[in-house]
């Protein structure tokens, strides 16, 4: 066949054509004009490809076209179907089936109808027989054609057949030659006009009829024709009936919802709707529904007509108020929930009850499915009463599901074992919202009494949550709600005997303590670290003196803490609290009985002595029994807390600036010391809280224990209270020798002491002086480490202990710090330790070359927060802004070089506070040198400036001293 030449006249048509096995398909063509202007015989099938030639005589539809028939051409259409090469003739001939045409052709008819509705202007032909594209010339139907479908019943039998009206005109089809050139949506071909039609009727249904005037179906079988095939006829199309009867009906409408109960699944809402005696589900997308009975023997088809609108909005409604669609054949309806581990079997019962007003005033109507167990549906609620006792608060508690009330105290073991479903006495169900397990779980776990609820004082803040809850109307008391606010507390005086003044977060603290002394409750302040924990403690301990003396009676309160840190309470006390009589409770000359205890103000021992001395301790009744670092306590199983336990007292506080060091789990200890029982056992604990906290990140579960703990817990953060604070805070911290510590540096200092008293005997002090200097750097270096000086020492050191503890603390609190001393070796004995412990740190001494690096290390990464530091090579051209504490191991002689280091931090760029830490040696030179520098200071602080110059301004009984 002759190409056609697309630089002569040309044009594109589209031929309808009868494939042999496809039927009929569309085609665009390019036929070649003669001069004359008429279609020649030279014609091509136009492709995507070939388009571009042809440019000049195709628009924007036609390109469009081509590209939709290209799609169901018989080569493109192969190769859908069938993955390996073939050709054309073979497929038809060897793999084409009647399946295959019925899996291909709904494809084709989608992409003809689409072709189809685009044609409207163009040339459409009937392709011949032979493949000539333009044997006949077609043309669309103006306007779409309707179909009536009739139907005559006699005594015999029902005849049906359709008639086609076109612009108001019935137009003969029958027996005409009629094609039905596309099944859905019905095309059909008649006398050169291409009719389509309204309603999406099916050419299937028209087929039948092309040559045939009427099927006749026999009154036998009536009965299930009238079923499969009339009603579904009446629904979609216009039907005209003689011998029986359609009715069209319209009536308002009421949505049904049927909660469908899946168990072990999500449960589901089908959502139907009732037209007058009519349920029909939503979601099927018909305008028409037929229901059909009999009037005696007359077949009456009731056409309801359904409001689609208003339908959908319905469902709107009901995806407002939190439903999702489930893409099921069914169309039900599901709770959108966040959380995927929940149990959903009760979700959309739940979601009724919740929702069930709302419901009701936008006319929705529950029903239960047939056979099942019969729920209760209306909205539920608790009222809550609750009043106080001496040690109990009652709470008086109804719930209300629906119509009917039932005593709350009933619910407690379906909520403890969460049971969702509660047996009513009408024997029906009502289910238990999943929201009240976790509201009352705590509440319902921690009460006492058997017909109504009571529960401890000390579980104040599980009656202050519950006041906050949505979930209950709550009433109490204004003594109650007063107490129940603990923001606002009574200011109290400070004690007379009290010397200096309290930062307002620190008289907060102490206002605290006497909100927890009126109501007897244990507490925990939590302050971060060098906020003055000591202080407050001392203020309370002071005013608690006073006011039990103006009673005429005495008290003794005990402070259990670390070893390292009594120099540091003895020196506070008497600073603050002159007047407070202490003692402290340890070393192996202690009393050995309790009597002597009532002739102190406050008794101060360790964890370790607590444990030998446990029996001792218990004999005697406390008015306060205090634990410092409180977290010494956090393992259940250890003996510290085992002891503790059992000590008696009126009071009782903890103190601890990291109460949580590792886990939630540390908290169970410390607030069962405080107030037992208040967080239930330990394996309720572990199981309500900690194991949901911890693993699953349980946001609501962490907010429920903050409301048990939150009145027993003061913290404040340094962020929180920066304003109250000074820029730069200095706190001396007094250290113990141990006692392996204490004989080496006795030994060495008499060696020394004999050799000067010698030269002072003997007149050759002067020339001695290098020797003095030599042994105070000796006894200095004992003090902080005796493995300083002999690298043989196995021993501890009170100082390390300390420093390593109180650096646990503030590292716990995410601050950086800077550590400073003179000695590399006392550096060095640090380094080992972090690198044991995989603590990372910066370093920095005299033979250090890289600076910038590592303070800019330092001062931008997150994870190195702790950076030591010789004071010879950091006193100058250092800036380290980032650390908000110091820690200075060692005192110097010339507090100006100290003050240098202390300014590494506090200076231009600091933001934050600083806390300075200077760590002396109980009963060793550095105390000694720091009495006699603050003696110097005044005397010559602008000559004092080097160490040799220290020395010669010391006298001969100076240095007795240091010695003595």
């Amino acid at each position: 066949m002759l190409r056609v030449d697309s630089t002569k006249p040309c044009q594109i048509i589209y031929a309808i054509a009868k494939h042999e096995y496809l039927s009929f398909v569309i085609e665009p063509h390019i036929v070649q004009l003669n001069p004359n202007g008429e279609f020649s015989l030279t014609h091509q099938r136009l492709f995507s490809n070939t388009a571009k030639e042809f440019a000049h005589c195709i628009d924007e539809t036609d390109l469009k076209l081509v590209k939709i028939l290209e799609e169901i051409e018989q080569g493109n259409l192969i190769k859908k179907f069938y993955k390996k090469p073939i050709r054309p003739f073979e497929f038809f001939t060897k793999i084409f089936n009647e399946q295959l045409f019925d899996a291909i052709r709904p494809k084709m008819e989608k992409r003809m109808a689409e072709a189809l509705g685009m044609l409207g202007n163009k040339e459409i032909y009937l392709m011949s027989k032979e493949g000539y594209p333009a044997e006949r010339k077609l043309h669309i139907a103006e306007e779409p054609a309707s179909v009536l479908f009739h139907f005559r019943r006699d005594d015999v039998e029902i005849r049906y057949f359709p008639t086609i009206k076109y612009q108001g005109m019935r137009i003969e089809f029958i027996f005409k030659g009629a094609e039905i050139i596309c099944n859905h949506p019905a095309w059909m071909l008649l006398e050169d006009t291409l009719y389509y039609f309204d309603k999406e009727i099916e050419g299937k249904k028209l087929l039948p009829f092309l040559n045939k005037r009427y099927i006749a179906i026999p009154r036998s079988s009536e009965k299930s024709y009238f079923e499969k095939f009339v009603v579904p006829l009446i629904e979609k199309h216009s039907v005209y009936a003689e011998g029986f009867v359609i009715n069209t009906e319209k009536y308002e409408a009421t949505p049904i919802l049927k909660p469908i109960y899946i168990e072990g699944g999500t449960s589901q809402l089908q959502l139907n709707f009732k037209y007058s005696g009519y349920i029909f589900p939503y979601g099927d997308g018909r305008h028409v529904s037929v229901r059909m009975d009999l009037n005696g023997d007359v077949p009456v088809f009731h056409r309801i007509k359904r409001s689609l609108g208003w339908e959908k909005n319905k469902l709107y409604e009901l995806e407002k108020l939190g439903l999702k669609t489930v893409s099921t054949l069914f169309q039900n309806l599901e709770v959108a929930v966040s959380d995927e581990d929940a149990d959903h079997s009760f979700s959309v019962f739940e979601w009724l009850n919740f929702h069930h007003d709302a419901l009701a005033e936008l006319g929705f109507v529950i029903e239960q499915p047939e056979g099942q167990k019969r729920y209760v549906f209306g909205s539920t609620r608790i009222d809550l009463e609750v009043k106080e006792n001496n040690d109990w608060f009652d709470i008086y508690a109804v719930v209300y599901f629906g119509p009917y009330r039932i005593p709350f105290i009933q619910l407690k073991n379906h909520i403890l074992n969460h049971k969702k479903e509660f047996t009513l006495p009408s024997g029906e169900i009502a289910v238990i919202p999943e929201k009240w397990f976790s509201q009352y779980g705590n509440l319902l776990h921690f009460s006492e009494g058997g017909d109504d609820i009571k529960l401890r004082r000390h579980h104040i803040g599980l009656v202050s949550d519950l006041a906050e809850s949505e979930l209950a109307d709550v009433t109490m008391t204004r003594k109650l709600q007063k107490l129940t606010d603990f923001e606002a507390l009574e200011e109290i005086a400070l004690p007379q005997n009290f010397k200096g003044n309290l930062r307002p977060y620190q008289k907060a603290g102490y206002n605290w303590f006497h909100f927890l002394k009126n109501y007897h409750f244990g507490g925990c302040l939590a302050d971060d670290m060098g906020l003055g924990k000591t202080i407050q403690t001392l203020a309370l301990l002071q005013k608690h003196k006073e006011d039990t003396e103006a009673g005429d009676s005495k008290s003794t309160s005990l402070i259990i803490m670390p070893t390292s840190l009594i120099y540091n309470w003895l020196n506070e006390a008497k600073k603050f609290t002159p007047k407070l009589r202490l003692m402290v409770h340890t070393g192996t000359m202690r009393y050995k009985s309790p009597e002597v205890f009532s002739n102190y103000d406050v008794i101060i021992t360790t964890y370790g002595i607590s444990r030998i001395d446990i029996d001792l301790l218990t004999s005697f009744f406390f008015d306060y029994v205090i634990l410092d670092e409180s977290q010494n306590i956090k393992n259940p199983s250890s003996k510290s807390y085992q002891c503790v336990r059992q000590l008696k007292s009126r009071f009782k506080l903890i103190l601890s600036g990291t109460p949580v060091e590792n886990s939630v789990n540390d908290l169970w200890t410390q607030m069962s010391f405080i107030n037992p029982g208040l967080l239930g056992t330990q394996q309720y604990f572990q199981n309500e809280f900690v194991t949901p906290i911890e693993k699953k990140k349980d946001e609501d579960k962490a907010r429920k224990l903050q409301a048990l703990i939150k009145p027993f817990v003061l913290r404040r953060t340094k962020e929180q209270v920066a304003t109250e604070l000074p820029p730069k805070t200095e706190t001396l911290f007094y250290c113990k020798m141990s006692e392996e510590q204490s004989s080496v540096y006795e030994k060495v200092k008499s060696e020394y002491r004999n050799e000067l008293l010698k030269s002072l005997e003997d007149g050759t002090y002067a020339k001695t002086q290098i020797q003095v200097l030599q042994g105070l750097i000796k006894l200095r270096q004992i003090a902080n480490h005796p493995s300083m000086i002999d690298s043989e020492y196995e021993g501890d050191s009170g100082k390390f202990e300390n420093v390593v503890h109180t650096l646990a603390n503030v590292l716990d609190g995410g601050h950086k710090v800077l550590i400073f001393s003179q000695f590399v070796k006392q550096l060095t004995i640090y380094r080992e330790h972090f690198d044991k412990e995989k603590i990372p740190y910066a370093y920095l001494d005299g033979s250090t070359q890289n600076r910038g690096d590592i303070v800019k290390h330092f001062q931008e990464d997150e994870k190195t927060r702790v950076f030591l530091i010789s004071i010879k090579a950091g006193g100058v051209g250092l800036n380290l802004t980032e650390a908000d504490y110091v820690f200075i191991l060692d005192p110097w002689w010339n507090p100006a070089v100290e003050q240098q280091a202390i300014d590494r931090t506090h200076r231009i760029g600091q933001t934050k506070n600083v806390f300075i830490y200077k760590f002396i040696t109980k009963d060793s030179v550095e105390e000694k040198i720091l009495a006699l520098q603050q003696r110097k200071l005044s005397l010559s602080r602008a000559l004092i400036t080097t160490e040799e110059s220290f020395i010669k301004s010391l006298t001969a009984d100076d240095i007795k001293e240091i010695l003595r």
